[in-house]
């Protein structure tokens, strides 16, 4: 049934795609040519030579619509994800079919429509999906479109998937009952019975109708597995399998495969990838060198306004723990009296820190002590997003007292991150501080670095907890 219906909804995602497309574009050309907002000039392409390119390029959108997973059951998928979803498909498509009118030679094609056009489709797709999503909840909600399932095996992770079941009602989940051999009949587990051992599982099956068959064996009870997974295979219900080793991995493990036999990596990390690290390094580069020239008028007044003010040199150089945790010579604009290099390696900065200096605690307060780390960029040291680095003796102290520590050396450190615009930065929470870092490490996109940025410019570079 669900299947079924899924299929259904594909089949009208697909339909309201289509017509979405073609609205976006009769907008857009309404805006560029009817409207009198943009000026026309004589000699423009005909009505039928805008609209033919945008009807034959219509596949090629719900291609990529699907390539970008927009027609994949949506129940637990998020909403963030659907939208950077769409964003990118869309820009994808807009690009191609740029690239096919090049290839044809149709130059006179009007850019402000292209422009025009693309916002159009990705704000429709966005409210169209929009309403499919509350509407699909709210049905769900009201007891239709449910999936209808059966749990094998009792244990702590049948307690804290049906915690989530009940807790995320629009999931539209129906927990028939467990199926157990080590608790008796009519236990309940969260307003769940148990309805009968696993050996009843065939019988079962056979009558009633059940979507998936969620197993949740105690990894005691694992010599199990096989025989459940095989009934299930010979009914033709779908199986899933919450392993009881999640405890110990990350919500988003990576499976690779060495000639049919599946390795699960301890931890999926984006940038591992050659593709996506290329890109991440060259998009740093090129940003580095515009920030640079940007900021060079406030960088020389910073020098100049630090060495009439206190006796010392203008930049800091300090040793920090890197990528793959090589130690390298991080940059700051001094903000602190000269120090020892025994107390340098060991203090932490507090709020009213006496050792620095009055034109050090604004250049601190505003971030622009860290503008010299862009050169640090540059070289490769760092990256413009990323973990903050810390000094070697903190990273020893820490990796001793805070579970997980070490992970965030497996990607280039950052001038601002993930933890820093969350307000996880200064002297605040360093278990919190990892959360948010190793939450970055996983989840790494360009959209999600662009993020980073934006809440940087507007919230990170004056913080109350910079001192």
């Amino acid at each position: 049934m669900i299947k079924e219906n899924q299929k259904y909804l594909n089949r009208l995602l697909v339909l309201l795609d289509a017509v979405s497309i073609i609205i976006s574009f009769l907008i857009a050309w309404y805006i560029r040519f009817q409207s009198g907002l943009i000026k026309v000039d004589s000699g423009h392409l005909s009505f039928e030579q805008y609209i033919i390119p945008v009807l034959l390029i219509i596949p090629i959108y719900l291609v990529i619509y699907s390539f970008f997973n927009l027609y994949a059951p949506r129940r637990l998928k998020s909403v963030y994800e659907e939208f950077l979803n769409i964003l990118t498909a869309n820009i994808l498509g807009i690009f191609i079919l740029a690239t096919i009118l090049f290839l044809i030679k149709q130059i006179h094609y009007s850019r402000y429509l292209l422009l025009i056009f693309t916002v159009n489709i990705i704000c429709i797709t966005i409210i169209e999906r929009g309403f499919i999503r509350l509407f699909l909840r709210n049905i769900r909600k009201k007891g239709y479109n449910l999936k209808h399932s059966l749990i094998v095996g009792y244990s702590n992770l049948t307690i804290e998937f049906l915690k989530r079941v009940e807790k995320n009602k629009h999931w539209g989940y129906n927990v028939a009952g467990i199926l157990d051999d080590n608790k008796k009949l009519g236990y309940k587990v969260k307003n769940v019975n148990i309805i009968g051992k696993i050996y009843d599982l065939e019988r079962y099956l056979q009558g009633h109708y059940i979507d998936e068959v969620i197993i949740t064996l105690d990894i005691k009870e694992y010599e199990k597995l096989k025989w459940v997974i095989g009934i299930c295979e010979k009914m033709g219900v779908r199986t899933q399998i919450i392993p009881d080793y999640y405890k110990y991995i990350p919500a988003r493990p990576y499976v690779e495969e060495i000639e049919g036999l599946p390795i699960i990596n301890i931890r999926h990390v984006p940038l591992d990838n050659i593709v996506n690290k290329f890109i991440k390094r060259l998009l740093d580069i090129i940003a580095s060198v515009v920030a640079i020239i940007l900021f060079s008028p406030i960088m020389i007044f910073t020098a100049i306004t630090i060495k009439l003010t206190s006796p010392g040199p203008i930049l800091f150089k300090q040793e920090r723990v890197g990528l793959n945790r090589k130690n390298f010579n991080m940059y700051k604009f001094r903000s602190m009296h000269v120090q020892k290099k025994e107390e340098e390696k060991v203090q932490w900065t507090t709020k009213d820190d006496p050792r620095k200096t009055k034109f050090g605690s604004f250049i601190r307060k505003t971030s622009i002590d860290e503008l010299p780390q862009l050169f640090n960029v540059l070289k490769g040291d760092m990256s413009l997003i990323g973990p903050r680095p810390e000094r070697p003796y903190f990273v020893e102290k820490f990796k001793e007292e805070i579970p997980k520590y070490m992970i965030k050396h497996q990607v280039r450190p950052g001038i601002t991150g993930w933890a820093q615009v969350s307000g996880w930065r200064g002297d605040t929470s360093i278990a919190k501080r990892i959360e948010y870092d190793l939450y970055y490490i996983e989840n790494w996109s360009i959209w999600f670095d662009i993020k980073i940025l934006w809440l940087t410019v507007f919230k990170g570079f004056v913080n109350k907890n910079a001192y």
